[in-house]
């Protein structure tokens, strides 16, 4: 693309917008750059597979029940805009980390949906300076109000799952929360202490841990915070497979759920209600976070501008089997 970029005289942002039909390149230009992309025998895989071409979806991982509703929306969502989706997933595979740009220039796709853990300033570039349009979906960290994105609204369900514990008569409540620098862990710690001092309690710091939202790591954490004498009576998962491995956790130490220890999780992953006992959890609108990405990408591939670039939709509180009052054995422990 730099070669051709040269020879033409133009930009390789100019030869990526005549790769993917973008309208505002004009008919000399648009000419120029097509004879030499035949010259150097140039073709688009995938551009005539679908009738509005191909997106990419990029994620952490496949292995998540997580990953499953998002891409589960975001596919929906496309297909019905005539558009077809690759997916790349980079989590734990460095060398895709940066081959997935490389492919999505060379499979001509017209824009990428992103949910990954961190969107590089190299990697944002990139994606600007070859004109390829995307969003992200819940995004790690704050990228400025020019970076289209939808997320939830994490603070708001911390908050809710924090006061349904209390209103139990909780008080001393545990979070297993998230990476700290990832901004979605921040928002729901912040709702968890918000709920804590609007109700007149003092946030323990020794009750906060802080995981990868995975299963195993929250299990040792949950460990920890129920194996001590002052164990809390509750625990706020920041997420609904955080939430299982505090529910192997109490299994191991001898502690019952909801009798001996109330558990909230985040996500409202379809497990949530196989699970034994039915999990009380924040739901968060993946598929359809996905979805409204899908549609805000393809408003940006067709030239249009988005009413905003910054979407959160709401969560919800589900309340099932897994929070119950607090324990008449634990009547005085860190009452308020």
């Amino acid at each position: 693309m730099a070669d051709i970029a040269a020879q033409a005289g133009v930009s390789i942002s100019t030869v990526s917008k005549v790769l993917h039909g973008r309208s505002d390149v004009s008919a000399k230009t648009r000419g120029k750059v097509q004879r030499l992309l035949g010259q150097h025998g140039y073709t688009l895989p995938g551009r005539h597979e679908q009738p509005g071409g191909l997106v990419e979806f990029v994620i952490n991982e496949l292995d998540n029940p997580w990953a499953v509703e998002l891409i589960r929306g975001a596919e929906d969502a496309l297909q019905a805009e005539g558009f077809g989706m690759v997916v790349s997933a980079v989590h734990r595979r460095s060398n895709l980390a940066r081959r997935w740009l490389d492919n999505l220039t060379s499979r001509g796709s017209l824009g990428a949906i992103l949910a990954i853990s961190e969107l590089s300033a190299e990697q944002e570039r990139e994606l600007g300076q070859l004109g390829i349009p995307f969003v992200e979906v819940q995004p790690s960290a704050d990228q400025g109000p020019d970076v289209p994105s939808v997320g939830s609204t994490s603070w708001n369900g911390g908050f809710t799952a924090t006061r349904h514990l209390i209103e139990l008569g909780h008080r001393r409540i545990a979070m297993i929360t998230g990476p700290a620098h990832r901004l979605t862990s921040r928002a729901r710690l912040d709702g968890y202490r918000a709920a804590l001092d609007q109700a007149g309690l003092e946030v323990d710091p020794t009750l906060i841990r802080h995981g990868d939202y995975s299963h195993e790591p929250s299990y040792q954490h949950a460990l920890e915070l129920l194996d001590r004498p002052d164990r809390p009576t509750a625990v706020f998962a920041g997420n609904d497979l955080q939430a299982l491995g505090t529910y192997r956790a109490a299994r191991r130490l001898g502690l019952r759920v909801p009798e001996d220890l109330s558990v909230v999780g985040f996500d409202d992953l379809p497990f949530a209600q196989w699970v034994a006992p039915t999990l009380t959890t924040v739901r968060q609108p993946l598929a359809n976070m996905a979805a409204v990405a899908a549609r805000m990408l393809v408003q940006l591939i067709n030239g249009q501008e988005p009413e905003t670039l910054r979407v959160e939709l709401a969560t919800s509180l589900v309340v099932r089997a897994s929070t119950a009052p607090v324990s008449p054995h634990f009547p005085d422990r860190g009452q308020a």
